[in-house]
């Protein structure tokens, strides 16, 4: 990697989040844990220089790859002799199995509704947008079956965090509402070029077999979710009454067994589930 940057003579940015994972044998780890098949589809993002867009190529039949930094679209081209592709209303493969797209890979999702229901999400993701990425997928309506990351360790415990931990809260929530978190393992900084400056974790997240809510009140529950945490050493229900009637909010708390003194890292997503569909009416 270093030899491949300085031939170029491209200098990584920090604030892209550019640490490239290279150790083979944690990329086989990853790839396994996608537990990928020729039938798959992939969504990397951020393939860097590449080594996890081999392996991926290796193993799935066909991989859409978004890159940002113009410099790696061009090198990542060469290494596999791609016509680079500009983002656009549509997207489809090359002739190869692999699509190289030269694009800010969250303004992309914003923009670009896909059925990602065939997907399956295989990224050593940039660690400054990491969060709100997997959130744009998580909460999509056609989500992808399976997401398999690499990110900063902070963000991985919250993201698989159970209620009444100290990482339980909203990004927990948000994307756990469509999701099991199956894997947790530890990526050593010296795994990465450069090595970076926090700890890394690589998350299974596998798609619910049954969604908890209709599609229609994933917006109630994004609302409640953020307003519960909203200031999180108060207790939820002042915090709710902001958006809800008092009688509303009090009578489901009582009927959901939730103390009125329960501030929101106690309520547990199943908690909150039930509150939706109790509030959804009145919202």
């Amino acid at each position: 990697m270093k030899q491949t940057l300085a031939a170029r003579g491209i200098r990584l940015t920090k604030s892209l989040g550019q640490n490239f994972l290279h150790d083979a044998n944690q990329l086989r780890r990853i790839v396994a844990a996608a537990d990928l098949d020729r039938s798959d589809q992939v969504l990397e993002i951020g393939p860097g220089l590449g080594p996890l867009t081999e392996k991926l190529l290796a193993n799935a039949g066909e991989v859409l790859a978004i890159e940002k930094d113009a410099r790696l679209v061009q090198t990542l081209a060469e290494r596999f002799s791609l016509e680079i592709s500009e983002s656009s209303s549509s997207f489809s493969p090359s002739s190869s199995s692999l699509t190289l797209l030269h694009d800010d890979a969250l303004e992309f999702l914003k923009r670009e509704h896909r059925d990602w229901r065939r997907w399956k999400l295989v990224a050593n993701l940039p660690y400054s947008v990491a969060s709100p990425i997997i959130v744009e997928l998580a909460l999509a309506e056609q989500c992808p079956e399976r997401m398999v990351v690499t990110l900063q360790s902070e963000v991985a415990r919250r993201l698989t965090a159970q209620r009444g931990q100290q990482d339980y809260g909203i990004l927990t929530l948000l994307v756990q509402l469509g999701y099991e978190p199956r894997q947790f393992f530890k990526i050593p900084a010296s795994c990465f070029y450069p090595e970076p400056d926090v700890d890394s974790a690589c998350v299974c997240l596998v798609r619910r077999a049954k969604p908890f809510l209709a599609p229609e009140a994933k917006s109630i529950f994004v609302k409640l979710v953020k307003r519960g945490f909203s200031q999180r050493r108060k207790m939820m229900m002042k915090l709710l009454k902001e958006d809800w009637p008092s009688e509303q909010l009090a009578a489901a708390f009582v009927e959901l067994n939730i103390p009125a003194q329960t501030r929101a890292e106690d309520v547990s997503l199943e908690q909150f589930v039930a509150m939706v569909r109790k509030l959804a009416s009145v919202n």
